[in-house]
C-alpha cells in the first residue's frame, strides 16, 4: 500500500490568540490552515497549493496523464495543478497555465494570463500547445453569495464555459476534469458530458475536505 502524502504531515493542533480587528471567520480559517496536514504536506512538498494533492489522486484513481501530453490548466492560479502536470507528464509534454490572475513562473510551463471565452486566447492556447490538447483541467470555483439557488447556477453555469472551451481545443481521446458540487452536476450537463465523452466519472478524493460539497468529474475518451 503506498504512502499517503500526509503521514507524517499531521501534528499537534494550533491555536490562535483572537487578534484586535480579526472576524471569528477569518479566526477559524487561520486556525484550519495551520492544522491542515494537506497544506502543511504541500509545503513540504513544494506545492503551492494543497489542491495540488486533489489532481494527484485524481489521476493516480483513474491515470489520465500520460508521458508528453499536451495539458491546458484552467483558472490555473496559483499553479499547484500545473507543477503536478509537469512533473507527471515529463520534458517532452506542453502544459499551458492559464488564468485571469499573474502566476509566477514555472518551469516547464507555459503562463499566459487571460479569458478562456477570448477567441484571442483560445488561439494562444492552441498556438503555445502546438495542436491540440490531451488534457483540460479545471479547479475553478466562482464568487459564491450564500444562496443556494444563484450558486448554484453559478457553478454549473462555470463548468459549462469550461466544457465549451474543452470540446473546442481537446483532441479525440481526450479528458476534462472539472470541479463541480455534490447535487451540482445537472442532468442537461451531464447528458452533455456523456454524449461528448466515453466514460463520465464522480469522484471526491481524500484531500477534498469532508465539510466541503466540492466534488470532481473526469472525463474520457473526447469523442470529438
Amino acid at each position: 500500500m503506498s504512502k499517503s502524502p500526509i503521514d507524517g504531515a499531521r501534528g499537534l493542533t494550533t491555536r490562535l490568540r483572537t487578534a484586535k480587528g480579526r472576524t471569528t471567520a477569518s479566526q477559524r480559517w487561520l486556525e484550519r490552515q495551520l492544522n491542515d496536514p494537506y497544506v502543511r504536506a504541500a509545503r513540504a512538498a513544494g506545492w503551492r497549493s494543497r489542491a495540488a494533492f486533489k489532481i494527484i489522486e485524481l489521476d493516480e484513481k483513474y491515470h489520465f496523464f500520460k508521458p508528453g501530453a499536451r495539458v491546458v490548466d484552467l483558472g490555473a492560479a496559483p499553479g499547484g495543478w500545473t507543477q503536478y502536470a509537469v512533473k507527471k507528464a515529463g520534458e517532452q509534454s506542453k502544459i499551458v497555465a492559464l488564468d485571469l490572475l499573474p502566476i509566477e513562473p514555472i518551469n516547464g510551463a507555459i503562463i499566459l494570463e487571460g479569458d478562456f471565452e477570448d477567441e484571442a486566447v483560445e488561439k494562444a492556447v492552441l498556438d503555445a500547445l502546438s495542436g491540440q490538447a490531451d488534457i483540460v483541467m479545471s479547479d475553478m470555483a466562482p464568487n459564491t453569495t450564500g444562496h443556494n439557488a444563484t450558486d448554484h447556477l453559478r457553478i454549473i453555469g462555470l463548468v459549462e464555459l469550461a466544457l465549451d472551451f474543452a470540446c473546442k481545443v481537446l483532441a479525440p481521446g481526450g479528458t476534462f476534469v472539472a470541479k463541480v458540487f455534490q447535487g451540482g452536476t445537472e442532468k442537461t450537463l451531464l447528458d452533455r458530458l456523456k454524449r461528448d465523452f466515453a466514460v463520465v466519472r464522480h469522484a471526491k478524493p481524500p484531500s477534498s475536505r469532508k465539510d466541503s460539497a466540492e466534488m470532481y468529474v473526469v472525463a474520457t475518451g473526447f469523442r470529438g
